[in-house]
């Protein structure tokens, strides 16, 4: 599957001084140097399920690792970057069976929406990018892999599909940390069936699934039917990444249960850890509510688009908040954010500027402290505000270029 083509993005000179990047990771639940000292950095992002277009919280989690990955660029490192597309699943079953749509082309419509967006955002492609459909022969060879006690068949005379077996399993729970009560719920909210008869652990995930009345399906020695949708991730990841990756990346709904599962299913075959870091985003709400497609209340990019908005505003509405922090999205940010860009440009068209070396300096420093986003807006900010007004003797004509070139490099915001 293609992915977007790649934006041209200017490299800067090298600044090793300033240190490797350092982020969060959820499993120490600390603020960490993740990638290599040199060579490739590894990053695996889960990707969208195409049933419905790319709303804020999406753009949100993309638009941070897309930080993380000009982040590491910057820092001199070579990015391998793989990102998924589920693009057989429940959800999007439910959707072509409600709207008459073939499955297929729902997925394959909605999938060039994202993508059509991620470039219009300016993010930097990911190098493989995998449909779960294309995965499936990658999902079939691994699950031969698993040891034969933490594979299992369901005795149901109807559907008898495939288990993965987790009580005892390697390094399971140590993501999210869940009490038993916790765990049940999130997993039945998040697509798992605790409740099924004869599980052997009301947390065992599919991994196999028979074939159900008008559902698509694929023949292997599980039977004919489809991946669950963990395995697929975990397949993935190991095919195109290889074993202890750097970092694995998404928003925090997925650390439980489909971070937890895909850790738990790569150590259950490979005997180490699957990724060193897991970096999660929070999720975005609007006007204080948490943004759903069951609620509805969801703010698309392609219809900010259509309505004629700047990406680019977008872009940097989203980054004046900390990948970290609960937030929402609300009108005011985003006149706000589109008022910033009106600033940032006309200072930047003006010609001149004071010395922008500092400035630069300072974005650099804040990307890689934790993709600290707001602080390095910040900066700009005051590198704006300084050539207003300023002595004629202060200003260098080589500025606004120099300053346009970082911001668009760390950034991803094209002046």
């Amino acid at each position: 599957m293609q992915a977007w083509p790649s934006p041209q993005f200017p490299r800067l000179d090298p600044a090793p001084e300033l240190g490797p990047v350092r982020v969060h990771d959820t499993l120490s639940d600390a603020v960490q140097a993740v990638g290599p000292a040199d060579g490739t950095a590894r990053l695996y992002v889960c990707g969208i399920t195409p049933y419905d277009a790319t709303h804020m919280g999406h753009a949100y989690t993309y638009v941070t690792f897309d930080l993380l990955n000009r982040a590491w660029r910057d820092a001199g490192l070579g990015v391998d970057y793989v990102q998924n597309v589920t693009d057989v699943d429940d959800p999007l079953l439910e959707r072509a069976r409600d709207t008459g749509e073939d499955w297929q082309a729902l997925a394959e419509r909605e999938t060039e929406l994202f993508r059509t967006d991620m470039r219009a955002l300016n993010v930097i492609p990911p190098e493989e990018y995998i449909g779960a459909v294309e995965a499936i022969p990658l999902v079939i060879d691994i699950l031969k892999k698993f040891p034969a006690d933490r594979l299992y068949q369901l005795d149901d005379p109807t559907y008898p599909d495939w288990y993965y077996s987790v009580e005892g399993a390697p390094g399971f729970n140590e993501l999210a940390r869940l009490d038993d009560d916790e765990a049940r719920s999130l997993f039945a909210e998040r697509g798992g069936d605790p409740d099924r008869p004869r599980k052997r652990h009301p947390l065992d995930c599919l991994v196999w699934q028979q074939q159900r009345p008008d559902d698509p399906a694929w023949r292997s020695p599980f039977g004919f039917g489809r991946p669950g949708w963990h395995i697929e991730c975990t397949a993935i990841a190991l095919r195109y990444l290889g074993e202890n990756f750097d970092v694995q990346g998404g928003g925090t709904d997925l650390i439980w249960p489909h971070h937890e599962m895909c850790a738990a299913e790569a150590t259950t075959v490979t005997g180490v850890p699957f990724a060193r870091a897991y970096v999660h985003t929070s999720l975005v709400g609007l006007d204080g509510e948490k943004m759903s497609k069951s609620k509805g209340n969801l703010v698309l990019v392609s219809k900010l688009r259509e309505a004629g908005e700047d990406p680019m505003a977008i872009r940097l509405t989203l980054l004046n908040h900390h990948y970290r922090g609960v937030w929402s999205w609300t009108q005011e940010d985003f006149e706000q954010g589109k008022l910033r860009l009106a600033r940032w440009r006309a200072a930047v068209d003006s010609g001149t500027g004071v010395p922008a070396e500092q400035a630069v300096a300072e974005l650099r420093a804040a990307m890689r402290n934790d993709l600290d986003a707001p602080a390095a807006l910040a900066v700009v900010d005051r590198w704006v505000a300084a050539g207003q007004g300023a002595d004629p003797h202060d200003v260098d004509a080589e500025a606004p270029g120099q300053l346009a070139r970082a911001v668009d490099a760390l950034l991803g915001i094209r002046l």
